[in-house]
């Protein structure tokens, strides 16, 4: 699903952009997946899995399809390529932002999940499927 990237910047500055619209959304997900989780006895494998899963749907996707359909799409026409890539914000850092939004997304769930004390609570071996 794409969002609004026009206000975003080209290159490194869009990719960083993109790539804390991701942490924050993954932050969030995480979060409320958390209190889901947690009155369903959810493991923490569980609540970080379909935090990744929902937040990549809502912020890399779009993304992530047009790197897919520009390497993979049969474009016959060098038209037809100018007309796909008008639509595109920025296609030439189109690689970098896929990855700063996937390693955004990582991020924002890790520190949702240190921020709720998942790197203490599962020390004594207390797993819950």
């Amino acid at each position: 699903m794409h969002y609004d990237q026009s206000w975003m910047g080209s290159g490194i500055v869009g990719g960083i952009e993109a790539g804390l619209i991701s942490a924050a959304a993954g932050l969030l997900l995480f979060l409320l997946l958390h209190g889901w989780g947690r009155r369903h006895h959810w493991c923490d494998a569980r609540k970080i899995g379909w935090s990744f899963l929902l937040a990549s749907i809502l912020t890399i996707s779009g993304d992530l399809w047009d790197m897919f359909y520009f390497n993979y799409a049969n474009l016959q026409s060098p038209a037809l390529l100018r007309a796909e890539l008008a639509q595109v914000h920025d296609p030439e850092g189109l690689g970098l932002r896929v990855l700063c939004e996937l390693l955004g997304v990582l991020l924002g769930i890790y520190l949702g999940w240190v921020v709720v004390g998942g790197h203490r609570s599962n020390r004594g071996g207390n797993h819950h499927s």
